[in-house]
Order: C-alpha cells, then sequence, then structure tokens
C-alpha cells in the first residue's frame, strides 16, 4: 500500500489543497484546520449552516491568511493579544481573532455577522482521551488530528450508488487527510496502528459522516450522488458510541515528519474484529 493522496484544509470547512508532501506533527498536519469561521459568541461554523464556506480558498502567510472567494480577496491578521473563546463541539480554546475590518468584510461576504478566529501558537485544545488513551492535541479539525481514507472504501461506495442509479463522488466529499491507495473495501477497519515514513498512525475511532458529504466542494450546493444514502447500506454503525454512517478513521500520530506521496504505508498492528455495523452487508 502507498499514500495516494494527501490534503489540508487551512480554513475549517474551507476548500482542500492537494499536497505533495506534508509536515506531521502531534497535532495534525501543519497549516490543517487552523483558521475558523465563528459566529460572534464563538461558535464554530461549517458547511452544514453555511454551504458558501466552500466556496473559500484560504491560503496561510506570514502573520495570518489570504482568503479568496467568488473574485474577492481578504487578507487578515492577528494580533496575539487579541482573542475570543470559541468552541468546537464540546471543547473550547482560546484563540486569536481578526481585525474587527477583516470581520466586517467576512461578514459581508456570508451576509450574516460572523468573525475569522486562528489557531496561533498560543493556542491549545486536547480532545479523544476515551480513544486515544491521552488526550491528542489538535487543531479546528472536528475531532483528531488526521483522517485517513482508503481508495478501495471509495470505490466500494461508489459501486455502491451506481447501482442506487445515483453518480458517484470523489473523495473531497470526505475530506481526508491521508488518502491510501489500498485495493480491499474497508480494509482500514482492522488497522489498529499503520506506519508512514517512519511515522505511527493510531486509528482511534471510525468517522462518523454528515450532510456535508453530500454538498459539492466547490460550490457548496447539495447535489450528485449522496453518499449517506450509499453508506447507509452497509456501514451503519451498530455501535451507540458513534451513532450514524460511518466512512474513513481518525487518527492519532505518534511521531513527527513528513510525509509523501507515493510513500509507503504499512499495518502494524491489527484489530481483531471488525466495527459492528447494522444492514445487509458487513463491509
Amino acid at each position: 500500500m502507498k499514500v495516494a493522496g494527501l490534503n489540508i484544509h487551512p480554513l475549517k470547512s474551507g476548500r482542500a489543497i492537494a499536497q505533495t508532501s506534508v509536515t506531521v506533527t502531534l497535532d495534525g498536519l501543519a497549516g490543517d484546520r487552523r483558521f475558523m469561521v465563528v459566529a460572534p459568541d464563538g461558535r464554530f461554523i461549517t458547511q452544514r449552516e453555511l454551504q458558501a464556506l466552500a466556496q473559500v480558498e484560504a491560503e496561510p502567510v506570514d502573520g495570518g491568511v489570504l482568503l479568496k472567494m467568488n473574485g474577492s480577496e481578504l487578507s487578515a491578521r492577528f494580533d496575539p493579544d487579541r482573542r475570543l473563546d470559541v468552541r468546537v463541539w464540546s471543547s473550547e480554546v482560546s484563540a486569536a481573532v481578526a481585525s474587527e475590518n477583516a470581520n466586517r468584510i467576512l461578514s459581508g461576504w456570508f451576509e450574516r455577522p460572523v468573525k475569522l478566529v486562528h489557531m496561533d501558537d498560543a493556542a491549545e485544545r486536547f480532545v479523544g482521551a476515551e480513544w486515544a488513551g491521552t488526550a491528542a492535541p489538535v487543531g479546528f479539525a472536528d475531532g483528531f488530528p488526521v483522517l485517513i481514507t482508503t481508495t478501495g472504501s471509495l470505490d466500494d461506495l461508489n459501486r455502491t450508488l451506481v447501482e442506487k442509479g445515483q453518480e458517484p463522488v470523489g473523495m473531497d466529499r470526505f475530506r481526508t487527510n491521508i488518502l491510501i491507495d489500498c485495493d480491499e473495501p474497508w480494509a482500514e477497519d482492522l488497522w489498529e496502528s499503520l506506519e508512514i515514513a517512519g511515522i505511527v498512525f493510531d486509528l482511534v475511532k471510525p468517522c462518523a459522516r454528515c450532510i456535508m458529504t453530500t454538498q459539492d466542494q466547490m460550490s457548496g450546493e447539495r447535489i450528485g450522488g449522496n453518499p449517506i444514502q450509499g453508506l447507509a447500506e452497509k456501514r451503519m454503525s451498530a455501535d451507540r458510541r458513534v451513532p450514524g454512517v460511518l466512512f474513513g478513521w481518525n487518527a492519532v500520530p505518534r511521531g513527527e515528519g513528513t510525509v509523501k506521496l507515493g510513500d509507503a504505508a504499512d499495518v502494524v498492528r491489527r484489530r481483531e474484529e471488525r466495527w459492528p455495523m447494522k444492514g445487509r452487508g458487513r463491509g
């Protein structure tokens, strides 16, 4: 097996940026989900409620980020002394917040009041102790530092979608970080740990998928094939701890280094049993 794709998402729920190599740190891929759009009270906002976020390109620059959307540009800088307490699900973090002028421009783009925040060096967030053994450092990702998916599982899902008379979908719908070239569908369910470029990644929790997978990742529109319906055929979790349909695994890196496209991916520890699923199939 080998690495077939690498992606970072500098702005949470913004467009992905494909990479040929990435720096891996304990809190994930460098540059991944370091910026986020929030409501004025600090509550995180994603494509689930603001589909237009899919249209935003984010390029990290020295001291800030350059955002582009439909021909408009916004260069935002962050003062480490200007902070806002923000929430991502149940966790809170003190993040650097953009200037009032930058937030005013961004609010105009989305036609609603929002603010832009940055997970800078002074910000800390730890999650997932119950799954990872110890709490893992993470940026603004929903739950864990890295998301790992496979080509074989996407192929199997798309076969199901075509059988249901729907269009196949791309891996961009699942906003993965590391894509593994593996022909066997759902092989990752039995991977407890994966080693890539000398870095061990523990696959600690399957990823439950939401309505964002039904959205085109360039426009934000809910068009094309519906992965939720396809996954419901044989990827419906039977474990109440992670309800819903599953695709991909949340992972925690246990070291640091550089991963490149084409790097070998080796399973170093396997699970004895697959995650329990409902329905006719057993992925």
